[in-house]
């Protein structure tokens, strides 16, 4: 098994190059189509890597995906598990495409929020509404004996 090379993209503008003795696979049999011969082919494969100790990251890229992807980890332990194919070797080159798209994502700096204004419309819509609220609940009330 060779190294996974993550496409570059915000927070690796040069990419990620991943060691092959980073990457853990295991093989399992699947529980997906596969007709007669299902039950003896090891087709499900499960990829991970500890972003814990992976020399792949920088500091500041591991603490993203640390936090990003900490409801998907075990630990410090990112596994993506594959079963879609019949075919082990599918599902292994599906595995490490979504393994990279996780690391890509995980690894992008979060997006700063622009603060926005309410435009003047939606300002006087508001208004509108309110007062046509205000309007319905005054004429609710008893009547007044003058």
């Amino acid at each position: 098994m060779d190294g996974l090379r993550v496409t570059p993209g915000p927070g690796a503008p040069r990419g990620l190059t991943v060691p092959a003795g980073d990457l853990v696979e295991r093989f399992s049999r699947s529980s997906s189509p596969g007709g007669q011969h299902v039950n003896t082919a090891d087709s499900r494969v499960q990829l991970s890597i500890d972003l814990g100790t992976t020399t792949a990251l920088d500091e500041v890229q591991r603490e993203r995906a640390l936090r990003t992807l900490a409801p998907k980890l075990s630990g410090t332990v990112l596994t993506v598990s594959v079963e879609e194919n019949r075919s082990q070797r599918r599902n292994r080159a599906t595995a490490r495409r979504r393994l990279g798209e996780l690391l890509r994502d995980a690894v992008a700096p979060p997006v700063a929020r622009r603060a926005t204004r309410p435009t003047r419309g939606s300002q006087r819509r508001r208004v509108q509404h309110e007062r046509r609220r205000a309007e319905i609940k005054r004429n609710r009330r008893r009547p007044d004996h003058d």
